[in-house]
């Protein structure tokens, strides 16, 4: 087979479904997570806002001044962390804007707590900062004024136990959409599988009705499919009745030539001492030759055209052999067959007969001793057809590579001593070509000729 002849490779629907369906599955889910960690993270960061922020007023309201001028220090907010060293949390009091301190936690151990600029015109801020221990902080400020007088209050509290609760709940979440996509996945593969099923059981329903073992597709499909089928069906139906009119009408032909060929025969034999009667006899059986090698290739092409029609090979050429064995018994040639019981021929079994006829025939007329017939299944692609090889070789003086290419032609025959129209191996060729085979012709192992027929092979 040509690279050209090569099948192009098949895409599969059900994997091209599975595979859309499972991206788009994984990347929703992938969105879905970043969404979620995205929306946690901005949670936590509020609730620690919120809990700087109650600190933050605690010590506004803690340093609010007795006298009405100086403020006093902080010293209880319900947080002993702010009293241990580098503890993470933090406080600070500072003037403002001369950013001169004033009153700071004792967690700071005389450290300063460097936080970021508030934005130009803004009195409250936040954010992140880095403490005095290297670890981050996340920042809460606030401008306030007693007696005309400004302080930036600051408080800190370090972000490590945000970080922890933010890996754990994304580790969590990858879990959780893992489990969630893998479950998604194998629900999209038994849903493909389950809506791709009528398909599947149309496609045997069909090659049922090609190997011969169904008369029509079955019609009881989803709605979505039934217009198919029943197209199908019509389909079918179709061609048989072109087949039947057709035979018809080779049949109709075959009588109207014939029977007047008949009389200009007759006629011509009547006056056999005329040279113009002989000449008109001659060719009057030419014509027959040529109307019976035609009318033949007619009703191959009619019958190539069935669909659903399937022909076990073992028992036709076994009946074959038996019968050429009887017709040639008196020149005590030996037979022998190797036929494989499952192999079945896709197409009518007078075709098998007239192909497997003609070669066996032929190879009786010519072999010396003996006739051999080996019918094998070919090993095909999975997306290929299968196919059929009819070998016949006989013991006699075989062929010269001329000789072989001249002996399939129409009406030529080699030697005039054996009996025959000629018509044999030609019609071999054709009817193998119209069934999509080949017909080859080369010299055999045992010393004749060997003749193989590749046809088209029915399911088993």
């Amino acid at each position: 087979m040509t690279a050209a002849n090569k099948p192009a490779r098949r895409r599969s629907l059900a994997t091209r479904l599975m595979l859309v369906a499972s991206l788009w599955s994984v990347a929703a889910l992938a969105v879905a997570g970043f969404i979620l960690v995205e929306l946690f993270r901005d949670t936590v960061e509020r609730g620690l806002d919120s809990q700087l922020e109650v600190y933050q007023k605690a010590i506004i309201g803690a340093m609010a001044p007795s006298d009405g001028e100086t403020i006093n220090r902080p010293e209880n907010l319900g947080e002993p962390r702010f009293s241990l060293p580098l503890s993470g949390w933090y406080w600070t009091i500072a003037d403002w804007p001369e950013w001169k301190l004033v009153y700071a936690s004792g967690s700071l151990v005389g450290d300063p707590l460097l936080v970021p600029p508030l934005p130009f015109g803004q009195r409250t801020g936040g954010g992140f900062a880095t403490g005095p221990g290297g670890e981050e902080l996340r920042v809460s400020q606030r401008i306030i004024s007693f007696d005309g007088k400004s302080y930036l209050i600051a408080v800190g509290g370090k972000t490590e136990g945000l970080r922890k609760d933010l890996a754990a709940f994304t580790e969590q979440v990858v879990l959780t959409l893992s489990v969630f996509g893998i479950g998604l996945i194998a629900a999209i593969f038994v849903q493909v599988r389950f809506g791709l099923l009528p398909i599947r059981r149309m496609q045997q329903s069909l090659a049922a009705v090609r190997d011969g073992e169904a008369e029509q597709i079955d019609e009881n499909v989803p709605r979505e499919l039934a217009p198919l089928a029943i197209e199908l069906n019509a389909l079918i139906r179709s061609n048989a009745e072109i087949v039947e009119r057709a035979r018809t009408h080779v049949g109709n032909l075959a009588h109207a030539l014939k029977t007047p060929l008949s009389v200009i025969s007759n006629e011509a034999n009547a006056n056999g001492g005329d040279a113009f009667a002989q000449k008109v006899a001659e060719q009057a059986q030419l014509m027959r030759t040529q109307v019976d090698h035609h009318l033949e290739r007619a009703r191959q092409a009619a019958q190539r055209r069935v669909i659903g029609v399937a022909t076990p090979v073992e028992p036709t050429l076994a009946r074959l052999m038996r019968a050429m064995s009887r017709i040639h018994g008196d020149r005590g040639l030996a037979f022998s067959a190797e036929l494989d019981p499952v192999v079945r021929f896709r197409g009518e079994q007078q075709d098998l007969e007239e192909l497997a006829g003609n070669l066996i025939d032929n190879a009786c007329k010519w072999a010396r001793t003996r006739v051999d017939l080996k019918v094998t299944l070919i090993a095909s692609a999975p997306d290929e057809r299968a196919l059929l090889e009819i070998i016949v070789e006989d013991d006699g003086p075989g062929l010269t590579e001329e000789q072989r290419r001249e002996a399939v032609k129409r009406g030529r025959r080699l030697d005039e001593s054996v009996p025959g129209t000629g018509l044999g191996l030609s019609i071999v060729a054709d009817l193998a070509a119209l069934y999509g085979g080949r017909f080859e012709l080369a010299a055999a192992g045992i010393g004749g000729l060997r003749a193989k027929l590749v046809l088209p092979a029915a399911a088993g």
